[in-house]
């Protein structure tokens, strides 16, 4: 580690709470539908055009809306009413405007962490949406740098260093994803550290001969990485 000059953070269930946001909307959506389609229908319905919208929309809480909405209609057959899709834009509504909740032990960290190293954020998803997020955190401050990408692959987290002028070497990622925040920075030559949160979105999941041969540690709170870059 004696070359480690910057870490980034993910943002949304590394650095606060984001999926059980979700989670909670979709339970909210099975409700206004109910009259419509069973629950376990409508979930398997939604997940599946949310992926087929994200070259679309991208990720977020606006592309969900928009699905929920399109799911709606499609599994009512046109039946769902204009008062149930104005239930679904008001929740998606109140999903942009919900507080953001740090997880635990991150605001000491990050202040901690600030002090010898230059810290980033890089997140995937909505631009305005995310960047209200970043302000409304309280710890906006800690961060030097902050992108936000419409993937997290290898040719993005490449393009991000190349602009901040920072060698792999020099680099570490730290998030909930395997997919997003582990594997493609590891492949790039830098380093990782995986602190898994306990909901993770299918689409974020990976099989485990993904992993293997990949070099990167995982801590069970982010309160540990401090002592972990010590001992390095």
């Amino acid at each position: 580690m004696s070359n480690l000059r910057v870490i980034a953070f993910d943002a949304d269930d590394t650095l606060w709470v984001n999926e059980p946001i979700f989670t909670e909307a979709q339970e909210r959506c099975k409700a206004v539908l109910e009259p419509y389609v069973k629950a376990e229908v409508l979930e398997t319905q939604l997940y599946q055009t949310e992926i087929r919208n994200l070259k679309l929309f991208g990720y977020g809480i606006k592309g969900f809306m928009l699905s929920m909405i399109e799911t709606a209609i499609e599994l009512s057959e046109g039946k769902v009413s204009g008062a149930e899709i104005q239930q679904l834009i008001d929740l998606g509504k109140e999903m942009l405007q919900h507080p953001v909740q740090l997880l635990p032990n991150v605001a000491e960290t990050i202040e901690q962490l600030g002090q010898t190293y230059e810290l980033m954020i890089v997140t995937k998803g909505d631009l305005f949406d995310q960047e209200s997020k970043i302000a409304r955190s309280g710890i906006a401050d800690y961060f030097s740098k902050v992108e936000i990408v419409s993937e997290k692959d290898e040719k993005n987290y490449a393009s991000i260093l190349k602009r901040n002028q920072i060698n792999p070497d020099e680099f570490m990622m730290v998030g909930n994803s395997l997919k997003s925040d582990i594997l493609p920075v590891c492949k790039i030559g830098a380093r990782a550290v995986h602190i898994p949160f306990h909901i993770t979105w299918a689409h974020e999941t990976v099989e485990l001969h993904h992993v293997e041969g990949i070099s990167y540690q995982e801590l069970a709170d982010i309160s540990l990485l401090p002592a972990l870059l010590k001992e390095s």
